[in-house]
Order: structure tokens, then sequence, then C-alpha cells
């Protein structure tokens, strides 16, 4: 008898693929700005499970070529962890040829193909927003978002912009990063405000035990305070009880009845 044949089972796996394309990041930015768009979604979807954000990963969308690697990507509707090793690479026959929803390419020192080859690209595979930030360009916008209409990239405008299908929105704003003050990427909600970094979590935790503190110590000392006027106020109904009592004695001296 025939095994049945599944052709998804002889594909490559993600351990049997290589997890990046080996190209170094020509500028830091590549890195650290889908690092913090990915830092503040695992803190803002901490309860959700069904989503991922990629960095510098490779993306295989077919086994006989090789992967593109985004500077950043996320995908929704697929496990945000498949196991203890976690993810290598992104494997779209792997998870459910879902392909990502959203994809960043950093410019800094040179162009790679944003702006055409890897655009026209990720229009085929279907990335429904296509995002592109340089610090380069002098005419036009830093960040420019495009979505994916009829099989084209349409630019988007405003500042931050609304993805209603991923229920984010994008925009930059200057901020400070591991101890790096410049113009940022941030993520927005539906209103336009910033959803802050871990990094801005943990200083205004920090404000708040200090206000807290301040105020537990404000406390201590009106309490302290209020003490010390009770004691002042007995000490001086106690003088005032003996004055009355050594008043009374000489009145009695003078046999005079002081309850009269």
């Amino acid at each position: 008898m025939l095994k049945k044949y599944y052709p998804w089972e002889c594909l490559p796996s993600s351990e049997e693929l290589p997890d990046s394309d080996d190209t170094p990041v020509d500028n830091e930015l590549q890195d650290l700005m889908p690092s913090l768009l990915k830092l503040i979604l695992a803190h803002l979807w901490a309860d959700r499970l069904d989503w991922f954000f990629g960095v510098d990963m490779g993306i295989y969308y077919d086994p006989e070529e090789p992967a593109i690697v985004p500077d950043g990507f996320l995908s929704l509707g697929v496990d945000r962890i498949v196991d203890e090793e976690l993810r290598p690479s992104y494997v779209l026959w792997e998870e459910n040829n879902i392909v990502p929803a959203f994809v960043l390419e950093v410019v800094s020192r040179r162009y790679r193909g944003e702006y055409s080859r890897k655009k026209a690209f990720y229009a085929e595979l279907g990335v429904l927003y296509y995002a592109v930030y340089s610090t380069r360009r002098r005419r036009k916008p830093p960040l420019e978002l495009y979505k994916l209409v009829n099989g084209e990239y349409v630019p988007l405008v405003g500042s931050p912009i609304w993805m209603p299908e991923v229920g984010l929105g994008l925009g930059r704003s200057r901020g400070t990063h591991q101890g790096i003050e410049r113009e940022w990427l941030y993520w927005y909600d539906e209103q336009g405000n910033r959803y802050p970094t871990p990094e801005e979590r943990a200083e205004r935790a920090e404000q708040r035990a200090e206000q807290a503190e301040q105020s537990a110590a404000q406390e201590r000392q009106r309490a302290e305070q209020a003490e010390q006027q009770a004691e002042r106020a007995e000490q001086l109904a106690a003088q005032e009880r003996q004055r009355s009592q050594r008043l009374a004695a000489r009145l009695r001296e003078l046999n005079i009845d002081p309850d009269a």
C-alpha cells in the first residue's frame, strides 16, 4: 500500500535553514529601531500569544530561494512562542503561510533597495504594511508607511499613522533609549497617544514610588506634628490645672472658699 504523499513534509524545517543572510548591519539603528518596537510590544501585548515580532530574522517564502531578512517584521495570528528554543527563522510553510502584516526597513548609511526591489518584493509577498525609515533623506519625511491596495503600495499620510488591521499606530518622536537621545519610532494608540517604552515605564514607576515615599514621609511628619501639638496642649492643660490648684490653696489660706 502506497503511503499518502504530503508535500509539506518534504520541505526543509526552520532548524535546517540558515537563520540570517549573514549580512552585517551598517548602522546600530537597523537593530535598535525594531528592537525598541519589539520591547514596547512585549509589554503592551504581554497577555497575547497570537503574534510574533522578528528582528533581523530570515523570512523563508520558497524552499528554493534564500530568505529575505527585513530589519523588523510583525506577524499576527501565529504562535508567540513555538518552543523553548524559540524561532531560528520565520518559515512560511511552518506558519500556516501567514505572511507578516508589517515590515520595517531602516536605511542608514546606504540604500539597499528599500524603495525599489524590496518594496516590490514585499508587495508581491502580500505584506499589508511596509514602513521605511531613513535618516538620510532631506526632501521627504524620515518615515514612510505604505499600505497594500490591489497589489500595489499606496503611501499613507500623517503622523502617527493608524493601522486598523494591526491595531497599532506607527510614528516618530524624540526620546531616550539605552541612554541615546534622538528620534525613535514608537507605537501609538488610535487616539494618537504614544505607548511608553520599558525604560519610561520603569522611570515612571520609580517616580511614583518616590512620590509615594514622599507622601508617606509628609504624612508621618504631619502625624508627628499633631502628636507634638497634643503633647503641648496637654502640658498647657497640666500647667493650668497646677496654677488653679495653687490659687485655690492660697485662697483657702486666706479663709476664702475658692468654689464660691
